[in-house]
């Protein structure tokens, strides 16, 4: 027995399956537009999810690359002006030396100290660069707020120790910023383990002994303890006259060394406890030298204290010896700032050639990202054309079909 089929059944079931041929060539089509295979998480629930998680991680990427861009500027912009205290700070050694010209009259070194004023004001300026965007480079954490201001004496720091830090990369935090302190003021006195001095009072007893920065001997002995030289006339008790000797006492525990003093000899060394230093000239009774621990100073105070030696020297031996004293300090202080700088610039430097590795890593890992990102979600262009053809002709089939289908009637053959 046949089964029959009405009119209505054959009508609804030939345009449900037009309707579906149709959509299909619809959703090939764009797909085809949109160049993706994965049109909606529907269509593929696994590689959706993937491709979100990959689409994620592409986009911390590229936020990582805008980091680097600015940690890139800020990094160039220290350098920038580090490089500016390097050239600054050579001109200041170059006028230290020039200052010790024993030919150089009253009128030639008050145009030394003018000239350092300015120099002091410039490196001001530098301490006090602006970031560019309302802030300065050198306040730490604190950047609204500007970081040094001039004194009598140097020049005070207002802003903090933090190091401003930017993520990257996924693994890595770089510092884009250093702190004023740890450029301007962190610089260590004396040859950098102790320093030594003559005292201000030898001037006016008429001394000229000049002491030399010295050098440790044997860091296993030092103490870190505070020295005096004392010089004296002592009795050698033989009826010969008396002879200009000195004492050696550790400031810290009271203790004398040299017992009984020792005489003295023009530029022969004086080595105690792993230092060793000379002094040349000659040193008048009662006549003091220092040797303390090395320790920070800042350098607006380092050219402070070179400009105020300028001023108060005098034509007199004395005067000379005092002032090439404070110009001997001065200048080992300058050479340690300098190289304090430089170890900041080289850090800086460090940090500017890791963003250029990492600018690259980030361009391989976004490429990989992406390769993923088409393996999962796009669509191969000459299988999709290749199914809108096959979707296409089976359509057209289709309704054609229906069209003969539909047309069937026992009326035609009457």
């Amino acid at each position: 027995m046949g089964m029959r089929i009405a009119t209505s059944q054959m009508y609804d079931t030939g345009i449900s399956q037009l309707s579906t041929l149709q959509a299909n060539l619809l959703k090939t089509q764009m797909q085809i537009s949109t160049g993706r295979r994965v049109l909606t998480p529907a269509d593929d629930p696994v590689a959706s999810a993937r491709a979100l998680e990959v689409t994620q991680s592409k986009e911390l990427n590229d936020q990582y690359k805008l980091n680097r861009q600015t940690a890139n500027s800020s990094l160039s912009q220290v350098d920038l002006a580090l490089g500016s205290v390097g050239d600054l700070l050579d001109d200041v050694k170059d006028t230290i030396l020039y200052a010790g010209n024993p030919a150089l009259s009253t009128a030639n070194r008050e145009a030394l100290a003018v000239d350092l004023e300015g120099r002091l004001q410039d490196l001001l300026g530098l301490a006090n660069t602006a970031d560019g965007t309302g802030g300065y480079l050198f306040s730490g954490y604190k950047t609204n707020t500007q970081p040094f201001a001039a004194t009598a004496t140097g020049a005070n720091y207002s802003g903090d120790q933090g190091i401003r830090e930017l993520q990257v990369g996924s693994g890595r935090k770089l510092p884009i910023s250093t702190s004023g302190s740890a450029i301007f003021e962190n610089n260590v006195t004396g040859n950098g383990t102790f320093l030594t001095q003559a005292d201000p009072g030898n001037i006016t007893r008429g001394g000229t002994g000049i002491i030399s920065p010295g050098a440790v001997t044997d860091a296993s002995l030092l103490t870190g303890h505070d020295y005096t030289i004392d010089f004296s006339m002592v009795d050698p008790g033989d009826g010969t006259p008396f002879v200009l000797s000195y004492a050696v006492t550790d400031a810290t525990t009271g203790t004398v060394l040299t017992t009984p003093p020792l005489p003295y000899k023009a530029g022969e060394p004086i080595a105690f406890d792993g230092v060793q230093f000379d002094i040349k000239g000659v040193p008048k009774d009662g006549d003091i030298f220092t040797v303390t621990p090395s320790e920070n100073q800042s350098m607006f105070t380092t050219i402070r204290n070179v400009i105020t030696a300028l001023r108060a020297a005098n034509n007199t031996p004395e005067g000379a010896a005092g002032l090439t004293n404070a110009l001997s300090i001065a200048n080992q202080n300058v050479t340690n700032a300098q190289d304090n700088a430089l170890a900041v610039r080289a850090s800086v430097g460090a940090g500017l050639k890791e963003l250029e590795y990492l600018d690259n890593s980030g361009l391989d890992i976004n490429l990989q990202y992406e390769t993923e990102i088409s393996r999962l979600i796009e669509i191969d262009p000459y299988e999709a054309i290749s199914r809108f053809t096959q979707q296409q002709s089976s359509l057209d089939a289709a309704q054609k079909s229906f069209k003969a289908a539909s047309s069937l009637s026992l009326f035609n053959y009457i």
